[in-house]
């Protein structure tokens, strides 16, 4: 199974600013990874003694400000080796639980990283790439840091694919990525489903060949993958269950996982 993404710069010009979208609602910014997703997709047939197999798989979880301060022993104690933490939001929104989160998972001894949800028609790729590499969006080789990584999903506010064509997503998502790039010299992870991303980035662009994918499936069995991806790195199964947050599958085992934190 092939878990590492190999490192391959992207030539892209600047994706041009998107045009001004209403102002959020107040108190609104603060979305999860597959809120959006389990609004529109639902959870199919899972019921909630479903699981996928899970043999060769690492366990793992994803949270926001919604879980606050996180058990993190707790989390480990029941098998969560690595986790995802909400960082940030287009360019104003910060996690305020984000230190607890990413440092607490940390220090029991998980694999971290943290991601950012787009709002790609309130500002540009790099715009957004930025201000989440500045506010917790790093990456270093060092074992113990997942690859950053970009949620893009139904829009919560209107249209959507955010009054965006595939081809000025695509743009958007590769600004984003090579951004991301130039500043930690990781691509980072995408995270979205099958169906939004076919409907609103399609398929003019092989993402797969230097972004991990993350893909949400509410399922006890993995669907088709988003068009140019030809694998998965991790799979998010369930919107909640054994761990607070969503639950996640590694998509091999943790001396694999431990590799993506380290090259």
């Amino acid at each position: 199974m092939r878990t590492l993404i190999s490192i391959v710069a992207i030539v892209a010009g600047m994706s041009p600013a998107p045009a001004s979208a209403a102002p959020l609602p107040e108190g609104s910014a603060d979305h999860t990874a597959g809120s959006q997703i389990l609004k529109h997709e639902g959870t199919g047939d899972l019921r909630s003694d479903d699981s996928p197999p899970t043999e060769g798989k690492v366990p793992g979880m994803d949270v926001s400000s919604h879980q606050g301060d996180v058990d993190w022993k707790s989390s480990w104690d029941k098998g969560a080796r690595f986790a995802y933490v909400k960082a940030t939001e287009g360019t104003t929104y910060r996690n305020p639980k984000f230190t607890q989160q990413y440092n607490g998972s940390l220090n029991v001894g998980m694999i971290r990283g943290a991601y950012h949800f787009a709002l790609p028609d309130r500002a540009s790729g790099e715009a957004q790439a930025n201000f989440f590499v500045d506010n917790g969006g790093g990456w270093s080789p060092d074992g113990r840091t997942l690859p950053p990584a970009l949620d893009m999903e139904y829009n919560p506010y209107g249209d959507t694919c955010y009054n965006m064509s595939q081809a000025a997503m695509t743009t958007w998502v590769r600004a984003f990525s090579d951004t991301v790039y130039a500043r930690t010299k990781r691509h980072p992870a995408i995270y979205t489903s099958t169906s939004w991303w076919n409907k609103c980035v399609g398929g003019s662009y092989k993402f797969g060949d230097d972004n991990p994918l993350w893909v949400a499936h509410y399922n006890s069995k993995l669907g088709a993958l988003p068009v140019g991806f030809d694998f998965h790195t991790i799979w998010q199964w369930q919107a909640a269950g054994l761990f607070p947050g969503d639950q996640n599958l590694f998509n091999g085992r943790f001396e694999q996982l431990q590799r993506i934190a380290s090259s």
